[in-house]
């Protein structure tokens, strides 16, 4: 049986002993991913522009801001700047094979 080094205990993912999960869309590129390894961020958004916002905010309006999650496949994270490339130093260390 041919044994092919792992990189990453975790093989990269959040899954543990789940079995399958759902695919889910890069909001970026379309790619299909499983959801465990996507890189997800959740931002805040207003539909009011911001300056008004501020405005109407010292008047005493509560304006409305809703939580917007957008999935992204790890290299359109990359790209984006949402997670980075770790140097050397900090990677895993690699095992000698046996």
């Amino acid at each position: 049986m041919l044994v092919t080094p792992k990189k990453r205990e975790s093989r990269g993912r959040h899954k543990g002993s789940k079995g399958s999960v759902d695919l889910v869309h890069c909001d970026q590129c379309g790619r299909l991913i499983p959801e465990d390894k996507a890189v997800c961020v959740t931002k805040m958004y207003s539909p009011v522009d911001p300056q008004l916002a501020d405005e109407l905010e010292k008047k005493g309006a509560i304006i409305a801001r809703y939580p917007v999650t957008k999935c992204y496949c790890v290299s359109c994270a990359i790209f984006l700047g949402i997670i980075k490339v770790r140097s050397e130093d900090e990677r895993k260390t690699p095992r000698p094979l046996k």
